[in-house]
């Protein structure tokens, strides 16, 4: 295994182990979810490009555009979190208080 997917899969766990920990406000969690979206991108590419497969290149693409349609949605669920709740945080957040 070489060190390109050591790092890949370190920055997988790390983006988890980001999750886990830092739950307290949504962006952190929106970030760690972009982390773990681009890991998973590089580890597609990497994997591509050593075995020479052309299939997975429009895959890419796809998941590429997924994941910026995760974080635009992302963002704008929590501009609307923030304006309704007055904050960020992921405790204060209650869907039934409306």
């Amino acid at each position: 295994m070489s060190s390109t997917f050591l790092i890949i899969i370190s920055l997988f766990y790390l983006g988890l182990i980001g999750i886990l920990i830092n739950r307290l406000h949504f962006l952190s969690i929106l970030l760690c979810l972009e982390l773990l979206l681009i890991s998973i991108f590089l580890g597609i590419i990497l994997y591509s490009c050593n075995f020479n497969t052309i299939f997975i290149f429009p895959n890419n693409l796809i998941l590429l555009t997924l994941s910026a349609c995760e974080a635009s949605a992302g963002l704008s669920l929590m501009v609307i979190l923030s304006r309704t709740h007055n904050s960020d945080l992921v405790l204060n957040i209650n869907i039934l208080q409306h």
